[in-house]
């Protein structure tokens, strides 16, 4: 294309590329060498995987948390027996479940009491040093209402059973023990007593200390296991706005003489911080994540630089032809820009894979953060600019002489 200048000669002007011709331009040189573009959008794809991988799959898991804590409530306040001043254990009074419930915001109460020495064993052939870390409780028959627990398989205590030899053992318990469904004929040993296990728990998220227990009734560990009678952990539920109210005042009801012997604790917020410690681990996974994307764009740049050596003679043609060094410049930086877009993509893809798979194998609810996927495809169009504007800066420097001299 020519045009005439004031002086009335023909004076060349380059011609314009379109931004599709520029596309198409760019994808020739991806399209010559697939497997290499390939290899190159590959470690793209696997630092950016990661990233929405390990985001998707911490957010899935903060959605089970919530949807954990919504089904099980955060009013849950548990009051455990602490230590004395001298390093003892120390015991909170027989009534005080009774003065708990007294307190008005508190909706219920129920009690478990640990039964010394009461040893759980499959048989009395097991030896005596082979406890399997069990813990016997008596327990009331409002405990498993008040902390949210599920029976699993057979039934939970009741007013008859709560009399008699019966026992509940905790998810973990009947694990160790080699029970693997409630059956009459079941039985385990407790304090030396068979006892008959009618029902067996699912796990129990906010009162973790049931899962590796047997649970009897309170007047059968009287009457049968020299049970005291003093409740060593009080489970609490609460009107939820007023439940700092409630905790600042649990010590001293449960234990008035002594309430620095009495701990007093919200297992939410053990729920809670586990999540934040898993965040923790999260961003260190984003870490190693981000050097694999840093990894991709060193081979995309690799990849390019190459790719400039290689077509000298092509852009010694296309300048000798009237190409610019900005279109020059910008073909392979469109080059660039579409290698790294074809890794991102794929990336995006797989990390949406990954996550759903590993939330559906959990069983948790699959969340994507919008933000992870736009920021993973912004983050590869950035990395595919940085990463092909020398390899383009030094093509376009290129002289048509020098590069068709190029053998």
């Amino acid at each position: 294309m020519t045009v005439i200048d004031q002086a009335g000669s023909p004076k060349p002007v380059p011609a314009r590329m379109r931004p599709r011709d520029v596309m198409r331009v760019g994808a020739s040189g991806l399209r010559t060498r697939p497997m290499r573009a390939f290899l190159s959008a590959l470690g793209i794809a696997i630092g950016i995987a990661a990233m929405i991988g390990v985001v998707g799959i911490s957010s899935s898991s903060g959605a089970e948390l919530d949807r954990t804590l919504s089904a099980l409530g955060t009013n849950l306040l548990t009051v455990s027996s602490g230590q004395t001043l001298l390093g003892e254990a120390a015991k909170m009074p027989v009534d005080a479940e009774a003065m708990i419930e007294r307190i008005g915001p508190v909706e219920s109460a129920s009690a478990a009491g640990r039964v010394g020495d009461a040893e759980v064993y499959r048989s009395e052939e097991i030896p005596k040093a082979q406890t399997g870390g069990l813990t016997t409780y008596a327990a009331r028959i409002d405990l498993l209402s008040t902390v949210g627990a599920t029976v699993r398989s057979g039934t939970w205590l009741n007013e008859a059973t709560e009399r008699y030899p019966a026992v509940v053992l905790g998810s973990g318990a009947a694990e160790r023990l080699g029970v693997g469904a409630a059956a009459p004929d079941t039985q385990v040993v407790v304090g030396g007593v068979r006892f008959t296990v009618v029902g067996i728990l699912d796990p129990v998220p906010l009162a973790t200390e049931l899962d590796s227990a047997a649970l009897i009734g309170w007047p059968v560990a009287e009457a049968t296991l020299d049970f005291d009678g003093h409740p060593t952990i009080l489970y609490t539920r609460s009107d939820e706005s007023r439940l700092e109210s409630v905790r600042s005042v649990l010590a001293g009801t449960a234990n008035p003489r002594a309430p620095n012997e009495v701990e007093v604790s919200r297992p939410s917020d053990a729920l809670a911080a586990k999540q934040a410690t898993s965040q923790a681990f999260t961003g260190l996974l984003l870490g190693v994540g981000a050097v694999a994307l840093l990894v991709g764009g060193v081979g995309v740049a690799n990849t390019m630089v190459i790719s400039v050596l290689e077509r000298r003679p092509e852009i010694g043609l296309r300048r000798s032809l009237g190409a610019t060094r900005g279109q020059i410049r910008t073909q392979f930086l469109m080059e660039s820009l579409l290698l790294s877009a074809l890794g991102g993509a794929g990336g995006v893809f797989l990390g949406i894979c990954v996550t759903i798979g590993y939330a559906l194998y959990q069983g948790w609810p699959a969340v994507i953060p919008t933000w992870a996927t736009i920021g993973g495809l912004a983050t590869t169009l950035a990395i595919g600019a940085l990463a092909g504007l020398y390899p383009a800066v030094r093509a376009s420097r290129l002289s048509p002489t020098e590069a068709l001299a190029t053998p």
